[in-house]
């Protein structure tokens, strides 16, 4: 067999994001959170409470009946709750309650400490380059996604 560096690295991050993902959702559990919960809460607490609910799903690179969804859990469960855009009478801002930010706290730290031992055997240099090499691989990735999507 010949050995293929791109079919490594992709073989590699696919494992390593499968098993980050496993992991995350057993840090985010006692909280009652799922990873997309936890990643509109963080995205808030970054925004200042100003996006809507397009934006969060541009950010989230989803679908927005999917955000809508989310959302509606999320408003249920009092985490967020939703403030109509003046002069936009279909558009609203999502704004993080005070259960949602004490929620975002509480999960962030977990998260954080999870993160810790997750990149505990990588030097400095090499979160570095990670963090830089992958988004260039994501892109291209969605730029596949959406070239083969349409030639279904």
């Amino acid at each position: 067999m010949v050995f293929d560096p791109a079919i490594e690295l992709v073989v590699n991050t696919v494992r390593a994001s499968n098993a980050l993902l496993r992991a995350s959702r057993r840090v985010f559990k006692p909280f009652g959170l799922s990873e997309a919960q936890f990643n509109v809460l963080h995205i808030l607490q970054d925004a200042g409470d100003h996006l809507s609910q397009r934006e969060l799903s541009d950010i989230l690179i989803v679908d927005r009946s999917n955000v809508t969804g989310l959302i509606d859990r999320m408003e249920k469960a009092e985490w967020v709750q939703r403030q109509p855009v003046p002069g936009d009478r279909r558009a609203y801002r999502v704004t993080l309650t005070s259960e949602g930010r004490k929620l975002w706290r509480q999960a962030n730290a977990a998260y954080q400490q999870a993160a810790a031992r997750v990149t505990v055997n990588l030097t400095p240099a090499q979160m570095q380059a990670l963090s830089a090499a992958l988004p260039v691989m994501e892109r291209s990735a969605h730029a596949l996604d959406l070239e083969l999507a349409a030639s279904d």
